[in-house]
């Protein structure tokens, strides 16, 4: 091993396997441990590497690059960072074996992150989507290591102009943001390392409130409509509140008649806490319409198949086009029975209980229908002092 003060000249033009040598390390003079080894098949180039003894005395090599990819400045540098690291009892051999075990993104989704949502997430299948279409596209090839705020910042910020929503972007990084948290939680990870993104936080929430001629014209083409099945289910949600999950997951059991109570289990219910819906007589007369108890264990079924329903759009788009409601979403029916509560009178409080809000602030976007009910309050005080000013008048 001939000791060899190295330089970039050497490098270029003298580095060559000695004679009768397979291979030949040559030392460097000025930074101790650094060498390069070039092989008898390719004069010319070599590879630079640290040779070092770890904590227990036992010679390693680290490799640090090819000389044709690394200058030999920055391999001297690498040099005295890693017997730096060595010095303070780091093993540059345990984190490069550290590293390899590091799965890539895209192994990590399959093998762990997946398996765990199937198992805790309803909306799993949201989340395959985003990663299938554009998270795996970016960032599947990669380590978790190497994953880094500057590039998922850039890939947020891009996705608008690619034609999807400021909060469907948010949901993006959401998403890799919940599986690198995973990856910490079960130690393939010391930190997160895109912890801190800024979203765009943008409020995308569409809430159609009826008009009085609107719901009229919905619930007479609901009252007519052939298909009796879907329109029951459309005029449940209008008189329940519940969402269209929980009504199509309803059975016939958890149906209190005698309390007037229909009890939602936890496992159906977006809060995930069991909760309890008030049966109105709106409720309860569709209830005997259904003609399924007794015979079938859900609520709505569907008669071809014998099955309960698992989608209704198709015909919904239908019916709401019928009733000249085009943008009507099935959602806004809840959004509809929460403004018949607040405009009669009834709390924010109360509104919350009976939609099973787990977050007082989301119940808030009813206020202004408060305030309006709020307003006519006052106006009927402002009939009373009119009037009595008028008596003192005459």
């Amino acid at each position: 091993m001939p000791v060899q003060k190295l330089s970039c000249d050497f490098l270029a033009n003298s580095l060559t396997c000695l004679p009768n040598k397979a291979k030949t390390e040559y030392c460097d003079s000025e930074v101790p441990g650094l060498y390069v080894s070039v092989t008898k098949a390719t004069p010319g180039r070599g590879t630079f590497y640290l040779r070092y003894k770890d904590s227990s005395g036992k010679t390693c090599h680290k490799k640090i690059g090819r000389t044709v990819d690394v200058s030999l400045v920055d391999a001297r540098k690498q040099a005295k960072r890693l017997k730096l690291e060595v010095s303070q009892g780091i093993s540059p051999a345990a984190q490069a074996k550290a590293h390899r075990e590091v799965p890539l993104l895209s192994a990590f989704y399959k093998d762990d992150y997946l398996p765990h949502a199937k198992r805790h997430k309803r909306s799993w299948r949201r989340d395959e989507e985003l990663f299938r279409l554009r998270i795996a596209p970016a960032f599947g090839s990669l380590k978790l290591n190497q994953l880094t705020r500057k590039s998922v910042q850039g890939f947020h910020s891009a996705l608008p102009a690619q034609g999807l929503s400021k909060a469907s972007a948010d949901h993006h990084v959401k998403l890799l943001r919940r599986m690198l948290n995973l990856a910490v939680q079960w130690s393939y990870l010391e930190a997160n390392p895109i912890s801190g993104i800024e979203l765009f936080n943008e409020d995308n929430r569409l809430e159609n409130y009826l008009t009085a001629d609107e719901l009229h014209r919905l619930l007479t083409v609901l009252r007519s409509d052939e298909n009796r099945s879907v329109c029951l289910i459309a005029m449940f949600l209008l008189s329940t509140g519940c969402r269209l999950n929980e009504a199509l997951q309803a059975t016939w059991r958890h149906i209190d008649r005698g309390q007037r109570v229909w009890r939602i289990l936890a496992i159906n219910s977006k809060s995930k806490r069991m909760r309890s819906v008030p049966l109105n007589e709106s409720a309860l007369h569709i209830l005997d319409q259904l003609g399924t108890e007794g015979e079938f264990e859900h609520l709505f079924v569907n008669r071809q198949t014998r099955r309960p329903y698992t989608t209704i759009m198709k015909v919904w788009e239908r019916l709401r086009t019928k009733a000249e409601l085009p943008r009507l979403r099935i959602h806004d029916l809840r959004h509809a029975y929460a403004s018949l509560l607040v405009s009669s009178g009834r709390t924010l409080y109360e509104v919350q209980q009976i939609l099973g809000h787990s977050d007082p602030k989301v119940t808030m976007r009813y206020s202004h229908l408060s305030s309006k009910t709020l307003l006519a309050a006052a106006d009927t005080a402002s009939v009373i002092v009119q009037r009595s000013n008028q008596q003192v008048a005459v």
